[in-house]
């Protein structure tokens, strides 16, 4: 759990779970990111026959969009199960696809490298939604008059805006080798 992703009150519905996690980080581009990387590893590995001649796409650089490919994947399950990088793992996603670009069959045959692309510019933008403010006193059915009393308007809240935060007091220090603590230089003596 981190410090982005509030826990939950309750269980959700079994029906539900699987909904509520896909909501809770970038799941379309963990996805979109493991698709692309499937045909930037595998095209320069793979042949295809037609008859009896063989089609073979194998470059010179093969290793390195075998690894692209992996690393691809791999950011695509980052992006699921650690979505606190996932402004990380959208750049370096990106980077990754245009790189498969000379490397790879140009990228795939370009379907891995916009797959790729698109996975990372969704992860880079995505951001978790705000925490639903729950109140204990607010227990009604949706409509505002149901929690209010027959009659009585509703009571307003005074927020207090975050301003400039407070200003610690200044000290002398009481040690004998400071000479002078103005602005934050001291000097030894």
């Amino acid at each position: 759990m981190s410090a982005e992703i509030p826990a939950s009150r309750e269980v959700p519905k079994k029906e539900n779970r699987f909904k509520v996690w896909r909501q809770t980080r970038p799941f379309w581009a963990g996805l979109l990111t493991m698709i692309g990387g499937v045909p930037i590893a595998y095209l320069p590995y793979g042949d295809m026959r037609l008859g009896n001649a063989t089609l073979a796409m194998q470059t010179t650089a093969g290793a390195g969009a075998l690894i692209i490919g992996v690393l691809l994947i791999t950011l695509g399950f980052t992006m699921w199960f650690q979505p606190v990088v996932r402004v990380f793992a959208g750049v370096a996603t990106i980077v990754l696809a245009l790189v498969s670009i000379p490397v790879s069959n140009f990228g795939g045959l370009v379907i891995g490298f916009l797959f790729a692309l698109i996975g990372g510019g969704m992860s880079a933008a995505w951001a978790p939604a705000p925490p639903v403010e729950e109140t204990d006193d607010a227990q009604h059915d949706g409509r505002p008059e149901a929690s209010e009393e027959a009659g009585a308007e509703p009571e307003t809240e005074v927020v207090v805006a975050a301003g400039v935060p407070e200003q610690r007091e200044t000290y002398e220090s009481a040690a004998e080798t400071t000479t002078d603590a103005n602005g934050g230089r001291n000097s030894a003596g």
